[in-house]
């Protein structure tokens, strides 16, 4: 738990998928340094744990992390992001969760602790970086919010649809901070 009281805040990322695109799944990546900066992104950045998302390849996480198996990571991102509402759940010192992809690895902690700064560690609060005004990760969403983002998750969409449609999402600009690039092709 967090020092002042503060709610505490799991960080999770989502590193299930098989990299169709990428060509091998991307918790692979250069030798594993992204699910590295993911979660250092993550812990670093006021997570008080973290979890990685598996599925289509199954790794040692690294220290101080937790695996999440994700059965039917096929599925797509829905699937990930519904098992990790489930994880974060059950445990009653969480108040929300970060959700954090591993293949943007120029997002470091400074994001994060943005993100996490402007939902205040609320149950109530959903806030999501923007780069530039767009759209990225990471993205923050509190335990009140679980039960209707799932009604949401479908495919490979993630928690994308029900960030458009909730109201009182905070859009974080962190475009000073990384490019927030997804990197879904080899370069």
């Amino acid at each position: 738990m967090p020092a002042g009281g503060a709610g505490a805040v799991c960080g999770v990322v989502l590193a299930a998928g098989a990299g169709r695109r990428y060509g091998m799944p991307k918790i692979l990546a250069h030798e594993g340094k992204w699910l590295t900066t993911s979660v250092d992104a993550l812990r670093d950045g006021g997570c008080d744990e973290v979890v990685v998302a598996m599925g289509a390849s199954v790794v040692e996480p690294p220290v101080n992390t937790s695996m999440l198996y994700v059965d039917d990571w096929a599925a797509g991102l829905s699937a990930s992001v519904r098992a990790a509402t489930h994880r974060v759940a059950a445990e009653p010192d969480f108040v929300g969760m970060v959700l954090h992809v591993v293949d943007t690895p120029d997002v470091g902690p400074e994001v994060t602790r943005r993100v996490i700064g402007a939902a205040g560690r609320r149950r109530d609060a959903v806030a999501r970086a923007v780069f530039d005004g767009r759209p990225g990760h990471p993205v923050y969403i509190g335990a009140d919010h679980f039960a209707a983002l799932r009604t949401h998750l479908r495919g490979d969409s993630g928690a994308g649809r029900y960030l458009a449609a909730v109201p009182g999402l905070r859009s974080v600009e962190c475009g000073d901070l990384a490019t927030g690039r997804d990197r879904d092709l080899p370069e």
